[in-house]
């Protein structure tokens, strides 16, 4: 290929873009071994072939030319960028401390613990206390390309509660057999560092370090030394003092351990990974409010059609894309006429909306209930519609979501036969101090529990104002109770509920595991109803965001068969909406 014809510029009076490479702004056609310069004699420019990219032309046809680059011994460079890599290189940290990465680390705030953003500087470094292993397992593998580091206090930890039959004991069992797979993996160092994806776990990119000698700490004399919360707040110093170009953070679920942490300059954070929502306020209401001038901005040519006694609607617009799928949308205005509607399909950018059953009038009534309020009117149109398998139900205390629930279920299994009988069961959470064993057998053991089940049993077994007499309300209370079975969680792993109407109460004290458990005990023709007030968890553990009714809202917001609402306004008494709003 002939030499461009030389430079009529001097390479300093050159434009900045003249003698830029621009590599990274299109890819080259060709990539080629360049020939080995040829020594140029003093103060003669050397002139080098960059070479040809391809350009299109708007046409369809592409170009390329060589673009000539002119520079002297004083001139500057052309900065060649370098090759992308898929993360920074971090150099050996061994567990004991070797020389940290020169590389300044770059700050920036995370959602979750290790979460997606970009991150150009060394992988930080998570010291995992021992609460975190012990409340989420795999939590090993949910910091993306950070790495973790275990002080052998952890271990030491874990091994003590690894014995009894508990949730943390199961979860203590299983984070050691994790730590054997990744120790046991071929080629694996300890004192480099053990690849976290050796197991399969593809998207946790980074290394785990094992505490393999004593580190030096110099944490204050008031501090008891023995303590294994202290101790770990030693590593924590010590890694820091070895990796001073590295950001340490030590990751606790003790609320005390991090306050102690950050009185000694530490970095310290919550485990995020397990939460579902960050505030309470973003979980999804299922219900939302259209626009006031939502009919004025639809088209002329909007569609409607009749099907039974519904009436369908497809609408299109900037609000559509605020729909979910089985989510009620209400139009109110004054003067204008109401709607109240769920979403039956998404399509583009249209939707279809479903008017729905007036449960407020007495000839809907179910089981002798109608709806008081809006949220009710549409929770019962979820509770009686077959097409929809999965329902929860959110809301304060006296909302009407157990009585709505039972009603909804001795209609469908007493009068409409759709379902066989009716499984009750809930979270065994005390509110305060516990007494002790229960005598009987299991539903005698779960009465105490159960008071929320007789009171709205004693209220719907009245009927149409309790006018059958005595030996009436006898056989009906006999009836009912021999449709409802009231089973513990403790015993529901394996079972399979087929043409069941189970309803789970106060799931807001349930994990995320334990309501996937549940949950997934549904066999052909069941129906699952979960109810819980978020305000009103009693499990230590457990936020409004990572519980398990938030999760499965989270989840389950636009499945075709499931469906969600919060039940916004009590109906229960005067004195108990006051209590909630003043205490």
């Amino acid at each position: 290929m002939p030499l461009p014809p030389a430079p009529s510029k001097r390479a300093a009076l050159l434009a900045p873009d003249a003698y830029s490479l621009r590599a990274a702004e299109e890819p080259l056609e060709l990539l080629s071994a360049p020939e080995a310069p040829k020594p140029a004699a003093a103060n003669e420019p050397v002139v080098r072939e960059a070479p040809s990219r391809t350009r299109s032309n708007g046409r369809g046809r592409k170009t390329g030319s060589p673009q000539p680059v002119v520079a002297r011994d004083e001139a500057p460079q052309a900065p060649v960028a370098p090759a992308p890599q898929a993360r920074q290189s971090r150099g050996d940290v061994p567990a004991a401390g070797a020389p940290a990465s020169n590389a300044a680390p770059m700050a920036s705030s995370r959602r979750r613990n290790g979460g997606k953003s970009t991150h150009t500087g060394p992988a930080r470094l998570f010291v995992l206390d021992t609460n975190v292993l012990l409340h989420d397992p795999m939590s090993l593998f949910r910091f993306e390309e950070h790495d973790i580091f275990l002080p052998m206090i952890v271990l030491e930890e874990l091994d003590a509660h690894k014995k009894g039959m508990t949730e943390v004991a199961r979860n203590g069992r299983q984070t050691s057999r994790t730590l054997d797979a990744l120790v046991a993996q071929q080629g694996g160092d300890m004192t480099k560092g053990l690849k976290l994806s050796a197991t399969g776990h593809q998207s946790a990119r980074g290394l785990l370090f094992f505490q393999t000698e004593p580190l030096d700490n110099a944490l204050p004399s008031s501090l008891p030394q023995g303590k294994a919360d202290n101790q770990i707040l030693g590593v924590v110093h010590a890694l820091r003092e070895h990796h001073p170009q590295r950001e340490v953070i030590l990751v606790s679920k003790d609320i005390n351990m991090r306050v102690k942490a950050r009185a000694l300059g530490l970095n310290a954070e919550d485990y995020q990974n397990d939460k579902t929502l960050d505030d309470g306020e973003l979980l999804y209401a299922g219900a939302l409010a259209l626009p006031q001038d939502f009919w004025t901005r639809q088209s002329k040519t909007i569609e409607s059609w009749q099907s039974g006694s519904h009436t369908f609607y497809r609408v299109s617009g900037p609000a559509v894309g605020q729909f979910y799928i089985n989510q009620f949308v209400y139009f109110e205005a004054p003067g204008e006429p109401s709607l109240y509607a769920r979403v039956t399909e998404i399509r583009d950018k249209t939707a279809v909306l479903k008017t729905l059953k007036d449960f407020t009038h007495l000839k809907n009534a179910v089981w002798g209930v109608t709806s008081r309020n809006r949220e009710q009117n549409f929770a019962l149109n979820l509770l009686m519609d077959p097409e929809i398998d999965f329902v929860t139900l959110a809301g304060t205390a006296g909302t009407g979501k157990t009585l709505m629930a039972l009603a909804s279920g001795l209609t469908q299994v007493l009068d409409d036969r759709r379902y066989t009988e009716i499984i009750m069961t809930r979270a065994t959470v005390s509110v305060g101090e516990d007494i002790g064993f229960l005598p009987g057998t299991e539903e005698e053991k779960m009465g105490p529990w159960m008071g929320a089940l007789d009171d709205n049993l004693e209220f719907l077994a009245k009927g149409d104002g309790g006018n059958a007499g005595e030996w009436g309300r006898a056989a009906t209370n006999e009836l009912i109770r021999s449709r409802i079975k009231v089973k513990s969680m403790n015993f529901m792993r394996g079972r399979t509920f087929m043409n069941k109407y189970v309803i789970i109460d106060e799931a807001q004290n349930l994990t995320p595991k334990q309501m996937k458990t549940l949950i997934t005990r549904a066999g052909p023709g069941t129906k699952i109803i979960c109810m819980g007030n978020l305000a009103q968890i009693d499990t230590p553990y457990l936020t409004e965001g990572s519980s398990g009714l938030t999760f499965a809202v989270d989840r389950f917001k636009g499945w075709p068969h499931g469906g969600h609402i919060t039940l916004a306004r009590g109906e229960r008494s005067r004195l108990a909406d006051f209590a909630s709003e003043v205490l």
